[in-house]
C-alpha cells in the first residue's frame, strides 16, 4: 500500500509540473500505446495507454486509465459486483515499459497524425481528465475501460469524423471475450455460467473496440474526414517498441477439462441410477453433493443477474439448471419427513431441465458444451429421486387415484 501511495504522489508531483508550466510545444508527439495480452487473468485482453512526448522539453508520460488497487476494502466483492473504481496515472513512459518487457507482451505505438490546434485539444482533455475530481472512474469490462477512455479523447480533439477503413469481424461480445482465453477451459466455463443472453448480441464495430488490439487495427487504416472535406490518415506512422519473445505453445493434452469432468459425473451418475433402482436405495451423498454444488453456482448466478452492475451476466437463462433453491434441496434429501412434500420442487426442477434442452438448440443463450453432461446429470437423479419417492410422492399418488377413479367411472 505504502508503494502504491508513493506511486500515485510522484505521479501528481509530474503532472502538477508539467501542467503549471506549459512545457509542451506544438511539436509534442501524442500516440496510442497497445500492449498484448499477458498469462494473468486481469492481462488476458491486453492494455491501451497514451503517450504525450515532448523531446525538446523533455517530457515523455503515459497516461495509463488501467491502474486499480487489489488493497482496496473489500476488492473482490466490489469486482464481482461491478463497483471497481480504475484511476488515472499519468508518469514517466521509462517505467511502463519494463512491465510489459518482463510478461513477455508486444507493445506497439501508433503515433496520431493531428494538427496543432487537435494535439493542444487532445492535451487539454487528457490533463483535464487527471483532475482530482475527474481521474477516478467507475470502470466496465466493456463500455468504459482502459481502451474505450483513450479512443474517445482521440475522437473528442478532431476536427473531423473518423471514418474506419478496416472490416469490422462481426461477432458476439461472448465470442470476442473467448476469442482471448486461449486454453483456459476452466476461465471459459465460468464465464459461459455467468454470462447471459445481453452478451450474445452482436458487438458493433464500436463496442468491439473495448479489446485494446481490436482498437488499435482498426485505428491503424481509419482516415479522418475533415470539415473543410480534406481526408487524412488517423495513424502518421507506427512502430514496435517492446517485441515479444516466442517461447512455443504451452502443452496442454494432459489438462483436466470441464467437458471431461462433466461426462464422468454424467457416467457415474448413470452406475449409481441403474444400482439404485435395481436396489431400491438412495445415493444421498452423491445427490445432495450435486444440489449443494449446483445450489451454490446458482447463487452466483442469481446475486450476478440482479444486483451487478455488469452488463453481461443480466437474462442469465443458466438459472434453469443452476437453482438457488438446489442448496435447500441438498438437506431435504436427508430428512425424510418432509422429502415427500419436497417432490413439487423436484417435479419443477425436473420440467425446469427439459426446458434448457428445448433451449439449447434454439441457440436463445450461448451454452458451453460441457454444461449438458452436468444439466443430464441433475435430471438422472432429479427422475430417480421422484420414482423411487412415488409411493408416497403426493403428486404420484394423486395422479394414481384420478387414473383410478377415472377407470372406475368408464366401467
Amino acid at each position: 500500500m505504502k508503494r502504491i501511495l508513493i506511486f500515485v504522489f510522484l505521479c501528481l508531483l509530474i503532472t502538477k509540473s508539467v501542467a503549471q508550466n506549459h512545457l509542451l510545444s506544438d511539436s509534442v508527439r501524442i500516440s496510442l500505446i497497445t500492449c498484448s495480452p499477458g498469462e494473468e487473468i486481469y492481462a488476458r485482453y491486453g492494455h491501451s495507454a497514451m503517450r504525450v512526448c515532448d523531446p525538446s522539453k523533455g517530457v515523455d508520460l503515459v497516461f495509463n486509465f488501467g491502474v486499480f488497487n487489489f488493497n482496496t476494502d473489500n476488492f473482490v466483492f466490489k469486482f464481482i459486483k461491478g463497483e471497481t473504481d480504475y484511476v488515472l496515472a499519468v508518469y514517466d513512459f521509462n517505467t511502463f515499459l519494463p512491465e510489459y518487457r518482463e510478461r513477455n507482451s508486444t507493445v506497439w505505438e501508433q503515433v496520431l497524425n493531428l494538427s496543432v490546434a487537435e494535439k493542444k485539444e487532445l492535451v487539454r482533455l487528457l490533463f483535464e481528465n487527471n483532475q482530482p475530481e475527474n481521474r477516478v472512474y467507475r470502470y466496465n469490462f466493456i463500455y468504459d475501460n482502459c481502451a474505450t477512455r483513450p479512443r474517445d479523447k482521440v475522437l473528442e480533439s478532431l476536427d473531423g469524423k473518423v471514418i474506419y477503413k478496416t472490416a469490422p469481424l462481426y461477432k458476439t461480445f461472448r465470442e470476442w471475450v473467448g476469442e482471448y482465453i486461449g486454453y483456459d477451459t476452466w476461465m471459459k466455463f465460468g464465464i459461459d455460467i455467468v454470462f447471459g443472453a445481453e452478451s450474445d448480441k452482436q458487438a458493433s464495430r464500436n463496442a468491439s473496440m473495448f479489446l485494446p488490439v481490436e482498437l488499435m487495427e482498426q485505428m491503424q487504416d481509419a482516415v479522418v474526414m475533415e470539415d473543410n472535406g480534406l481526408q487524412k490518415k488517423l495513424v502518421k506512422n507506427d512502430r514496435i517498441l517492446v517485441e515479444s519473445v516466442s517461447v512455443g505453445k504451452p502443452e496442454h493434452n494432459l489438462q483436466i477439462k470441464p467437458i471431461t469432468v462433466a461426462l464422468s459425473l454424467f457416467v457415474l451418475s448413470l452406475v449409481l441410477t441403474l444400482a439404485g433402482i435395481r436396489k431400491r436405495r438412495h445415493f444421498r451423498w452423491f445427490d445432495s453433493l450435486l444440489f449443494f454444488v449446483s445450489g451454490a453456482a446458482g447463487c452466483i448466478v442469481f446475486y450476478l443477474m440482479f444486483f451487478s452492475l455488469h452488463p453481461m451476466v443480466r437474462e442469465n437463462l443458466n438459472l434453469l439448471w443452476l437453482s438457488p433453491l438446489n442448496l435447500i434441496a441438498a438437506v431435504v434429501v436427508w430428512i425424510k419427513p418432509i422429502r415427500d412434500q419436497f417432490s413439487y420442487y423436484m417435479l419443477l426442477f425436473g420440467l425446469s431441465l427439459l426446458t434448457v434442452f428445448v433451449l439449447f438448440p434454439l441457440q436463445v443463450q450461448g451454452f458451453n458444451i460441457a454444461f449438458l453432461p452436468l444439466i443430464g446429470t441433475l435430471l438422472i437423479r432429479t427422475g430417480t429421486w421422484l420414482y423411487l419417492n412415488q409411493k408416497h410422492c403426493p403428486v404420484f399418488v394423486k395422479i394414481k387415484k384420478y387414473k383410478r377413479s377415472t377407470k372406475q367411472n368408464f366401467y
